[in-house]
């Protein structure tokens, strides 16, 4: 990606937390790459590098300022609209998308060749597929010898490296220092108890609006499954062979999310971090979607009344999937009822949870693929769509992640019985984390934009209308929905 050196060293001057992740700083002087809101003295305009992301400034040798921690900026929004696969490869990657397999393995997972997701990668931000993994596996490594008592060679393998030689030769290459020489001046002398839930900060890009993510949360907050309180989001979750409870708050000062994970679950802890990432939309550059948007005047009141406004994601793609199956034509009350009877009956129950009203996980797809759920409220054919799906993603023939393109997902989605586009969009836009994802015919949205516009409108009329809000449909739609609760007023 071509940065404007001058424009973000004057950025850079001014300390502004709105550019922090946005491109990061590498000085030749010293060696080391930093953020823009880095405390540190300002170098000189003459030593200083700009790049796209943390990947590429380390590929040209820089390490992370241990000030600043460059690692923990919010995620850099370059390719955000810009290149949609590029945005995939990288949610692919998050998720380990390249620990156990090679770049070409991972381009026919998006449909492209690997030569072109290569180009891509170089034009949006500055470094390779292979080089973009491996800053994540540092940097997972180095959260976890923060964050938990894992020996090092536990720490080694969850983060995605394949031997202790390679994680402690590129460890030491990253931050000039070995993992033991990091884990003993983190903890400064003292001791980590490993019993005690781990804690991670998770930063975001401001603003952010923590209350509508909890109301959306909460309303829709499957017993036994989640629980939304005192500005604290809980959920059970369950990792290889553990489960237990993880808790999210809000640091509104700092401009973080505090995530808490049961310690049970360490191993787990770069995966689980990533996920709530996506739960909270924590990549998601406000200030480029409302630029856009706000080109629709329509569209400006509430902009105005919920700035920050975030797309709601999902811990886990098939249960999104179930409950937008049980939620067709029925109430988000209703739908709420009906899952949380699946979950008393077919999901794991926790026999020591710390939040006791916290019981079960979620039912696995092996679980459901041959589920009777008679007796609990659901029509027989939503049974045998929710049967079909469970089944599909048991075995296989149905992905629900981020591979090819959203019409691509949208298409083997419809494919199955009983799923139609409403339904197809709505797990794309909460499950695949498709920012133009677009639930068309959803009554919801008809009745907010009848209301904005004050007439009559049919779904084909909306559509058209959202035609001007690609690529960024999906904060449009909630939007639209949060309006109906706020009054529907500007």
């Amino acid at each position: 990606m071509e940065l404007d050196g001058d424009i973000c060293y004057r950025a850079l001057r001014s300390r502004d937390a709105r550019f922090d992740g946005r491109f990061f700083i590498g000085v030749r002087t010293t060696g080391i790459y930093c953020r823009p809101v880095c405390p540190a003295r300002t170098p000189f305009r003459k030593n200083v590098t700009f790049y796209a992301c943390a990947a590429a400034a380390e590929a040209a040798g820089y390490r992370p300022c241990r000030r600043c921690r460059p690692e923990t900026a919010p995620g850099t929004p370059a390719w955000n609209g810009t290149s949609a696969t590029v945005s995939r490869a990288l949610r692919l990657i998050g998720d380990g998308g390249l620990d156990e397999t090679g770049a070409d393995a991972l381009a026919e997972r998006l449909g492209v060749g690997a030569r072109h997701l290569r180009r891509l990668f170089d034009e949006h931000l500055g470094a390779s597929p292979v080089q973009v993994a491996q800053s994540r596996r540092i940097h997972s490594a180095r959260m976890m010898l923060d964050s938990t008592a894992l020996p090092i060679t536990d720490i080694a393998f969850a983060s995605g490296f394949s031997s202790v030689r390679r994680f402690n030769t590129a460890f030491k290459t990253a931050f000039d220092r070995s993992p033991r020489e990091v884990r003993r001046d983190r903890r400064n002398g003292h001791a980590v108890e490993t019993e005690a839930p781990l804690e991670v900060r998770l930063s975001y890009r401001p603003p952010f609006d923590w209350d509508g993510l909890l109301d959306f949360f909460g309303q829709r907050a499957l017993p036994g499954i989640e629980s939304v309180s005192k500005g604290i989001y809980l959920r059970t979750i369950r990792y290889g062979d553990c489960a237990g409870v993880i808790a999210v708050s809000h640091d509104a000062e700092r401009r973080h999310l505090v995530l808490q994970v049961a310690a049970q679950l360490a191993a787990g802890l770069p995966e689980i971090a990533g996920r709530v990432r996506r739960l909270f939309d924590l990549q998601a550059d406000p200030a480029a979607v409302r630029d856009h948007l706000w080109t629709d005047a329509r569209m400006r009141p509430m902009l105005r009344r919920r700035p920050g406004l975030r797309v709601p994601g999902a811990w886990d793609a098939f249960e999104i999937a179930v409950r937008a199956v049980v939620g067709q034509q029925v109430s988000v009350a209703a739908a709420r009822t009906l899952c949380g009877r699946i979950v008393a009956r077919y999901g794991e129950s926790i026999t020591e949870s710390a939040a006791p009203p916290l019981s079960h996980v979620f039912p696995t797809p092996e679980r459901l693929a041959s589920a009777r759920m008679n007796g609990l409220g659901i029509t027989t054919r939503r049974v045998e769509t929710l049967r079909a799906i469970a089944r599909a993603v048991a075995d296989g023939s149905l992905a629900l992640g981020a591979n090819g393109s959203l019409e691509g997902s949208v298409e083997r989605l419809v494919a199955l019985p009983g799923i139609g586009p409403w339904t197809a969009q709505y797990i794309a836009l909460r499950a695949l984390g498709e920012p133009d994802a677009f639930p068309t015919g959803d009554l919801g949205l008809i009745h907010a934009w009848e209301a904005r516009t004050k007439s009559t409108v049919s779904a084909k009329e909306l559509d058209c209308a959202a035609e001007a809000w690609r690529p960024w449909r999906a904060y449009a739609a909630l939007h639209l929905w949060t309006s109906l609760s706020d009054g529907g007023g500007g």
